[in-house]
This record gives C-alpha cells, structure tokens and sequence, in this order.
C-alpha cells in the first residue's frame, strides 16, 4: 500500500476552503490538464455525503474512469473519498482542515494500491506515485490560490 500526504496552508475561511475542495465545477478547472470531465453521478456542483462521482481523464496517455463514493463528511473537517471502480485495487481519499491562525491547514492522506503485485509495486514506484503527488500538488495550489482570491 503505498500512501501520498500533504499539507496546504491557506489563508482564508475553513468553509472556503472545504467547499472548495469538494466542488465538481472546481476539480473540472483546477484538472484542466487532465482533461477531466464529471460523467455520471454528481457532475457539477457541492459533492456530498453518499453521492458518487466518475470522472474520466487522461493519464498516462490515455482516457481513464474513475467512480468514488463520499464516504465520510463533517463540514468543514473532514470528508472521504473511497474507490467503488476504477484501475486500482484500493484507493481512498481523506481531505481534513484544520483552522489556526494563518488560515487553514488543509491535509490530504491518498492511500492506495495497484494491481499486478510486483511489476505493479515497480511502476508504482517508478511512474504512479509521482503521478498522483504531481496531481494532488497541482490541485491544492489552485485551491489556495482561488480560496485566497476569494477571501483576501
């Protein structure tokens, strides 16, 4: 299993920040790279408890879908993100915020796992992981940018 965690610092309102982070429109702009698109369940909009996004991408060159279900929420602390189909074997998402006095720390926990066992664990290492840290990195700094420009 292998897991990606990420600290952000944002100075703005914690609610900014969480709906932010849990917006369809949002993800769509801020993953423009990746040419993702919301095609079933929630495609725009406050994802919230229960409901189920698939998202279609590309990654390594080709067109990718991946559906999870929001599985944990406590606005605006937490929510979860888990996997119900998509290319790996596990995978699931922890968003949490914290308030202090610089704004918010918001942290990202990404644990998951790929199929294939050894050459999995190899191109795991080599491409996948760099992958989803470069994606989550480019992610949360359009998050603070766009919270901040709200705000401040």
């Amino acid at each position: 299993m292998t897991e990606i965690k990420l600290h952000t610092t944002i100075n703005a309102p914690i609610e900014t920040v969480f709906d932010l982070s849990r917006s369809i429109d949002f993800h769509l702009k801020s993953a423009a790279k990746t040419k993702e698109k919301a095609i079933a369940g929630r495609t725009s909009g406050l994802i919230n408890y229960g409901e189920t996004v698939t998202w279609r991408g590309r990654h390594f060159g080709l067109f990718l879908r991946h559906t999870s279900k929001i599985t944990t929420f406590e606005r605006p602390v937490n929510f979860t993100d888990t996997m119900i189909e998509g290319h790996f074997t596990y995978f699931i998402h922890q968003h949490n915020f914290r308030a202090t006095n610089e704004g918010v720390v918001m942290t990202d926990i990404l644990k998951y796992k790929v199929p294939f066992s050894y050459l999995g664990h190899c191109i795991d290492k080599i491409l996948i992981k760099n992958h989803l840290y470069n994606f989550l990195k480019t992610r949360n700094i359009a998050i603070k940018t766009e919270a901040e420009a709200i705000c401040c």
